[in-house]
């Protein structure tokens, strides 16, 4: 077999030598001994039939439900099969990064149009190529504003803690004071944050639906960031802002999210997309690249790469971000699922989502121990008490091929979506009713 290193032996002793060093060992005479590994005790080599026979076993081990009742930040959703079948396309999935224009006008077409749907679906003027996730956009979002005479952000409590926990790493690499807001009721203290936001602070981030489920007064958010000179930035549900007010009507300086109710099946965690859109006049701060739409030589309709801030690849330690790429397939299958189901495929998964979630809340509370944690509206899930231990109650559930809620702050976070049929929902509670019974 040969070297998974293309350079000879040769080639690679030349180099060595130009750098003054005899082995690819002296590269790491810094790094302690007992942290190298002297050998890897690899097994004998197997057949592709071999290895096909042992990946399959091995999958046995997976658990499948036949229902899911969580999200907490990844949802299950209804995927077209034209997604796959398009996205699957070996031009597609070997594209890289679009530098040549003139060779790369598919790839930046599928781009552009992803740009100008995500632009659509929040209500923002610009869009981004996608970033890595939506954790990764909302910190993206807060570095945005950096600004020495502003050393302090805000982000609501009611965020998803893993997003926080995000933002608060970027942040605290960027000099970047991050400040959590305290919740009341399962939302944002308005009180607290109205106290909280001065002429120090850069930009108060809040996520709409909120981690619990529930529909925050955003545009009050929004007025007293406005108030106190911050900018606004909203991290929303794709789905849900089809059928509630956009980022845009709520007054938002910028809107981002986790892509992956867009196409994307839950994949435990992966890959899946950060969209960003913005408004014009901020649209230069927006970190990776931008595609945009012009004519050729000839007057013909032509795709290029607009924008993108040069610091981020030249002056590095200067730039508010070092985001370089995108999640360019990722991307695509967001714009070829948004294609397919269409605004008012979109729309309708929305509401199913809406009033399954409230058919399934007010089921679940009609059983005795359960009742809802909180008393804000919400979209489709909400955090309901729970009379015995979560985790027997879970572990039953599992027994019948349901995946529960998550649990929560004393409570399960319940998620119910367009893919749970009624008869799924009816199971469920029965399995609920009969477990606390007992």
């Amino acid at each position: 077999m040969g070297s998974y290193i293309p350079s000879t032996l040769a080639e690679r002793k030349e180099m060595l030598a130009s750098i003054g060093v005899n082995s690819l060992d002296d590269l790491y005479v810094q790094v302690p001994a007992a942290m190298k590994l002297k050998k890897l005790d690899l097994p004998v080599g197997k057949s592709e039939l071999e290895v096909v026979n042992i990946m399959e076993e091995l999958s046995l081990k997976n658990k499948v439900f036949s229902a899911i009742f969580r999200g907490a930040g990844a949802y299950n959703h209804y995927i077209p099969a034209i997604v796959k079948s398009v996205t699957s396309k070996e031009e597609f999935v070997t594209a890289y990064t679009p530098y040549q224009a003139e060779i790369s006008q598919g790839i930046l077409q599928s781009i552009f149009e992803y740009q100008t749907m995500i632009c659509e679906l929040t209500g923002m003027d610009v869009s981004n190529a996608s970033v890595y996730d939506g954790a990764s956009a909302a910190a993206e979002a807060v570095l945005m504003f950096k600004d020495k005479k502003k050393p302090k952000a805000l982000i609501s409590g009611s965020v998803n803690p893993m997003v926080i926990r995000t933002v608060q790493t970027y942040c605290k690499g960027s000099g970047i004071e991050l400040v959590v807001v305290p919740t009341t009721g399962g939302v944002t203290d308005i009180e607290a944050l109205e106290k909280m936001a001065d002429s120090t602070v850069s930009c108060v981030y809040m996520q709409q639906p909120n981690y619990y489920g529930i529909i925050e007064d955003a545009e009050k958010i929004g007025e007293i960031s406005h108030s106190a000179g911050a900018k606004y930035i909203m991290g929303v549900n794709p789905i849900a802002v089809t059928i509630i007010k956009t980022p845009a009507e709520y007054g938002a300086d910028v809107a981002v999210g986790e892509g992956q109710p867009l196409g994307m099946p839950l994949a435990f965690g992966g890959p899946y997309l950060g969209f960003m859109a913005t408004t014009k006049p901020i649209m230069r701060k927006l970190p990776g690249r931008i595609v945009g739409e012009t004519k050729d030589v000839d007057g013909k309709r032509a795709y290029v790469l607009t924008l993108q801030a040069r610091e981020q690849h030249i002056r590095r330690e200067k730039a508010s971000s070092n985001i370089c790429s995108n999640q360019a397939l990722c991307a695509l299958t967001a714009s070829v699922f948004m294609t397919a189901m269409g605004a008012d495929g979109i729309k309708e998964m929305a509401n199913q989502c809406l009033s399954k979630a409230h058919y399934t809340a007010k089921s679940i509370c009609e059983i005795k121990g359960f009742e809802m944690k909180f008393s804000g509206e919400f979209f489709h899930e909400f955090v309901t008490t729970c009379p015995i231990k979560t985790n027997i109650l879970m572990a039953e559930l599992e027994k019948k091929g349901i995946l529960g809620g998550y649990p929560v702050d004393d409570g399960i976070l319940w998620c119910v979506t367009e893919m749970n049929s009624k008869a799924q929902i009816d199971t469920l509670v029965s399995i609920i009713k009969e477990v606390c019974k007992g």
